[in-house]
């Protein structure tokens, strides 16, 4: 009787250890994630004269694209250190392929990974719902943009810091908390993440 109380009961502990299947998905999503991170970096600069020119600040608007990579792993792997280890192994791929960025790159991706983490940490690694993701977007946002305020616009004017923090939390909120729930729910359904409870909740896999 005590061995089918305990059988019944396993599945539902959370097991926060990583596997190594985790670290291999995440790693390879991670990867994928520091390719877009380059592409995108040579599409920016063409775009972010326009976009700056509406108004000083509104240039975060193009930064979810470096922030998402935390998220996705972390709502994929669902494990403690999931989202600063996305963020920092795409921002160390990205910047070895060649980024205008240099060293600046690895540095971001701590600060977004870590943005992303602490978010994860407060729910206690155990709510991975759209609204935790959502979240976690912000906080990578909110995160990227101190730093940029601090790193690459030293001296900024208040307005400039007020709509640079808000439109990079938008754009983190959208693209790396949205986009990447939308992203892990797609992945799901094509069965290629049946062996996380991600894709077990929308297979109905067991």
């Amino acid at each position: 009787m005590h061995a089918t109380i305990s059988s019944v009961s396993a599945p539902s502990k959370r097991v926060l250890r990583w596997r190594v299947v985790d670290i291999v998905v995440a790693s390879v999503v991670a990867v994928a994630a520091g390719v877009v991170f380059w592409v995108w970096g040579q599409a920016y600069n063409p775009i972010s004269g326009p976009v700056t020119a509406v108004l000083p600040g509104f240039q975060g608007i193009l930064n979810g694209p470096w922030l998402f990579a935390g998220v996705l792993v972390a709502l994929i792997v669902r494990k403690p250190g999931a989202a600063l280890y996305g963020e920092v192994v795409a921002a160390v791929v990205s910047m070895l392929i060649g980024t205008q960025w240099g060293f600046a790159t690895l540095l971001s991706g701590v600060v977004q990974g870590l943005g992303a983490e602490i978010v994860f940490a407060l729910f206690l690694y155990a709510r991975w719902n759209l609204v935790t993701a959502l979240i976690a977007g912000a906080g990578t946002g909110i995160a990227e943009s101190i730093l940029d305020l601090l790193y690459s616009y030293p001296g900024a004017k208040p307005e400039f810091a007020i709509v640079y923090t808000i439109t990079t939390t938008v754009s983190g909120i959208l693209v790396a908390g949205l986009g990447s729930w939308l992203l892990v729910k797609a992945l799901a359904r094509t069965g290629a993440l049946n062996r996380f409870a991600a894709g077990r909740e929308v297979t109905g896999r067991v």
